[in-house]
């Protein structure tokens, strides 16, 4: 009997009296599964060298006896803390301020609570924080690490590669894309084809703001921009953000007081497109008859915005789903791997 099973067992037994209030146990399942107790445990492990018709039958009998893995006991077996980290690595407001991160880790709870496995949040926006999270996760209480917004040079990604400590970011982990796995958005692409909207629709001043240029976003949806713009590339109507809505703001007011002849933008973000309406309504500027406002990411801002965001749509759930999945099979000795997911144009007022 493995020690996950005796410690199950062994403490739901040592009540004699109580066995109608008593935890459902390994035996219990193997008994409603018809298989044996070293089944019912590999299916609790991770289901290894498991007939289908058996898991089926055990994932079946844990559902009707209510049964509950100790994982305390499941930890001493297999040596992991069957845990992982969400790490932000921005100032801890943007939590609440930037939408995206609370999709992304609300997704990637979802897809681990379906493996039993907990999620813990860590925001590591300054120095010190990044030294107490980095000695956390060196000392092996979480498995690995869903790395989410890190920029360009950061070192919490250098500790955490040389601590061997599996990772897998989100968005292209710029300058080490050789050495973790990432799931990204085609920020490029995307970028390509919301500028190439707007010139289509007659535009023919199409400013930009983007985001940090040390961040996937940043810089791959500015490239898409330059991209489509060649020649015709004009350095006075590129303004810079950081993906808060004041940001957006203050670069529309800038871009307008350099460029008053500017008749479309491509905003990085929808939350700093906000921040530009706002900027764009208070210089008398019509949306879209006299500027086209266009954004990145369609996380539930743009369709409240007025007018409605034009903008370009992240997989927002896929990528969560793909993280996890990807962090897992390199938890399990697989190499790092990558997936890059298409975005898509979705249409409304603003242009």
């Amino acid at each position: 009997m493995s020690v996950d099973s005796r410690l199950v067992d062994e403490g739901a037994e040592s009540r004699p009296g109580r066995a109608d209030r008593r935890r459902p146990t390994i035996r219990d399942v193997a008994a409603a599964a018809g298989v044996s107790r070293g089944t019912v445990s590999r299916v609790i492990n991770g289901g290894h060298w498991v007939s289908p018709d058996a898991l089926s039958a055990v994932e079946e009998a844990i559902r009707t006896t209510g049964y509950q893995a100790n994982q305390h006991a499941r930890s001493l077996v297999t040596g992991r803390a069957n845990s992982v980290a969400f790490l932000l690595t921005e100032p801890q407001h943007l939590l609440f301020d930037d939408p995206n991160f609370s999709i992304l880790l609300r997704g990637a709870a979802e897809e681990l609570a379906k493996r039993e496995m907990p999620l813990l949040l860590m925001v590591a926006g300054t120095a010190e924080e990044r030294r107490r999270i980095s000695a956390y996760v060196a000392a092996g209480h979480v498995d690995g690490v869903l790395l989410i917004s890190s920029h360009q040079g950061n070192p919490i990604l250098t500790d955490l590669i040389r601590q061997g400590i599996p990772t897998v970011a989100c968005g292209v982990p710029l300058g080490h894309e050789r050495e973790i796995g990432f799931v990204a958005a085609d920020d490029s692409g995307g970028g390509r084809k919301m500028t190439e909207h707007l010139v289509a629709t007659g535009r023919r001043r199409v400013a930009t703001i983007t985001g940090p240029l040390d961040t996937p976003g940043g810089q791959l949806r500015f490239d898409g921009y330059r991209d489509v713009l060649g020649d015709s590339f004009d350095p006075e109507l590129v303004a810079h953000g950081d993906y808060s809505r004041e940001s957006g703001r203050h670069a529309m007011v800038e871009l307008l007081g350099r460029r008053p002849d500017l008749d479309a933008v491509f905003v990085a973000s929808d939350l700093m497109a906000a921040g530009a309406l706002v900027a764009l309504q208070a210089a008398g500027r019509r949306v879209p008859e006299d500027v086209a406002v266009g954004g990145f990411d369609d996380s539930g801002v743009a369709a409240a915005l007025h007018p409605p965001l034009t903008t370009m749509r992240q997989p927002f759930a896929r990528i969560s789903s793909e993280m996890v999945r990807l962090l897992l099979e390199v938890i399990d000795g697989q190499e790092p791997a990558a997936v890059t997911l298409p975005t898509s144009l979705v249409r409304r007022a603003s242009a």
